[in-house]
């Protein structure tokens, strides 16, 4: 295994979607989240984390050390079966399991799944279990900087579903929910702490999540989502493995205002970002993007 991360770090993504659904809600006939009392738009942590796991599936397509544990291929308690298979582990004795086995379980499973190295997951299912990790890489719902116009649009299509509507000559009729324009901000936290003692999130696996953020939705356009950009990412690097300021402190420093004039945004250039570059000791700012 490689060795863990030795520092820890904050970031921000500041990301826009362009006459899209950034992230449906499917308890509201899926029109984009928002927050009732605001209104304004919601991308949750499962929405983000899911397209960086996307772009890592791609980029290392099986790559040993660099599989996905959270996607549709296989049931979750194959997958923890497995894990007993490769390390030779008695089977089938669930939460009665040894707990030096279950350990086993668990380190094979860190080793083998980037996603279980940077989120960490619930692997306590089936009957065999892999325990709980607590990962080290953990991400915020996003918000929108101000509040979001949600549109209902209805759609219309050429092809008919059945014989039925064709003889009738019926045209189809469809929804298609969208924000017109909205600008997001979301903040995660990466804790060398866990990954030194739990995961060994190393740094190649710290420059993979990097660059996994700055494309993951270049590799995620529809027509559902619109024009979806990572505009910035900045980075809060600390000297020491427990931090050198408290990470409110160092979100703080970045503002992000409607530029003068400028009452309903829909362009990202109607907002200025501005960047307090006066960090705390033992703290650098790095600006991937």
């Amino acid at each position: 295994m490689k060795a863990a991360i030795k520092n820890r770090y904050e970031f921000v993504m500041i990301f826009d979607v362009e006459n899209g659904n950034p992230n449906g809600d499917p308890d509201a006939g899926n029109m984009p989240r928002v927050d009732p009392e605001t209104v304004h738009g919601i991308v949750t942590d499962v929405c983000l984390k899911r397209k960086i796991r996307n772009f890592v599936e791609l980029c290392k397509d099986g790559e040993p050390g660099y599989n996905i544990l959270i996607k549709s291929d296989k049931s979750l308690n194959s997958k923890f079966t497995a894990a007993y298979d490769a390390k030779g582990l008695p089977k089938g004795k669930g939460k009665n399991g040894d707990p030096n086995d279950i350990k086993q379980a668990r380190d094979y499973m860190c080793e083998n799944y980037f996603d279980v190295r940077a989120f960490g997951a619930v692997m306590n299912t089936g009957k065999d279990y892999c325990g709980i990790v607590r990962g080290p890489v953990q991400i915020n719902f996003a918000r929108s900087i101000d509040p979001v116009y949600t549109q209902d649009i209805t759609i219309t299509r050429q092809a008919k579903t059945s014989d039925d509507r064709m003889e009738s000559g019926e045209t189809e009729m469809g929804k298609k929910n969208i924000v017109p324009y909205g600008l997001y901000k979301a903040e995660g936290y990466v804790s060398a702490m866990l990954a030194q003692k739990i995961t060994g999130f190393s740094e190649e696996d710290l420059e993979l999540l990097w660059t996994a953020v700055i494309n993951m939705f270049e590799h995620d356009h529809s027509a559902a989502r619109g024009k979806m950009c990572m505009r910035k990412l900045l980075i809060f690097k600390h000297e020491s493995p427990l931090g050198n300021a408290p990470s409110h402190i160092l979100f703080d420093k970045i503002a992000i205002n409607k530029k003068a004039g400028i009452e309903c945004p829909r362009n990202y250039n109607d907002y200025d970002i501005v960047i307090d570059k006066d960090m705390p000791e033992g703290v650098t700012l790095i600006e991937k993007l």
